[in-house]
């Protein structure tokens, strides 16, 4: 498990470190923008910045911008604003639309999915976070039926997307939980079970349209049983996610 937390560690320092290199920076051409405390006009603005001054573009959430003043303030900017600033080569700036740009910049994905674990069927629930374009933390819940006992499994993830611009966007992920497992009444003198998990997987999350995704994943478990020997299971599930 130590190995496990330090492979870990190394996602998280190398998301922190090229994290700037996905900031975009643009010049304001217009009088001056206006900046909001959040992504919505209800927001307040706290922050004007004027023309000629160059701001670094942080994320994007449907048609506003957060952006970064060169004094440091942070706040957000709507869409009609930031299309009349220029690039640092003087050229007009573009900005896709929202729907495929959300999908490379969300913050926020909820999604079910259904598949195999060992032979008995499985449904779950993920919600996921991304610190970046390339890095995400993510939890999931499940419920395993099977022939001769049901159960539940929990788990948190580390998440690394390789190529967040691709439309299929292939991932990695390293993960640790819980399973529970209640022997059926057939076979009422086995006792219930709780061990520990390490999880290692790979996937892909397919853009479809508007917010929504199509996702494929592959999970090797390792059960640290608390018997002599762990155990191996294997996990295929599809399903479909919103992102935000």
């Amino acid at each position: 498990m130590r190995g496990l937390w330090l492979v870990i560690g190394f996602f998280l320092l190398s998301a922190s470190a090229g994290a700037e290199d996905d900031v975009q920076f643009v010049v304001v051409a217009d009088p001056y923008i206006e900046l909001h405390t959040g992504p919505g006009t209800g927001y307040p603005i706290t922050q004007i910045i004027e023309r000629g001054e160059e701001v670094g573009i942080l994320k994007r959430r449907t048609d506003w911008f957060k952006v970064r003043s060169p004094a440091g303030h942070e706040g957000w900017a709507n869409r009609t604003q930031m299309e009349l600033t220029l690039q640092p080569s003087g050229k007009a700036t573009e900005f896709p639309s929202a729907g495929r740009d959300a999908f490379d910049e969300r913050t926020w994905e909820w999604g079910v999915l259904a598949g195999d674990f060992g032979g008995a069927t499985t449904y779950a629930g993920y919600g996921s976070y991304r610190f970046s374009r390339h890095l995400a933390v993510e939890v999931n819940a499940s419920q395993i039926l099977g022939n001769f006992s049901d159960g539940w499994a929990v788990s948190a993830n580390i998440v690394h997307t390789f190529v967040p611009e691709w439309r299929a966007s292939p991932f990695f992920s390293l993960g640790t939980g819980m399973i529970h497992i209640e022997p059926k009444a057939a076979l009422a003198q086995t006792q219930d079970r709780d061990d520990q998990t390490a999880i290692v997987g790979v996937g892909i999350s397919s853009y479809l349209s508007r917010r929504f995704i199509v996702r494929l994943e592959y999970k090797s478990y390792v059960v640290l049983s608390s018997r002599n020997e762990n155990e191996d299971v294997e996990e295929w599930k599809a399903g479909f996610a919103v992102f935000f």
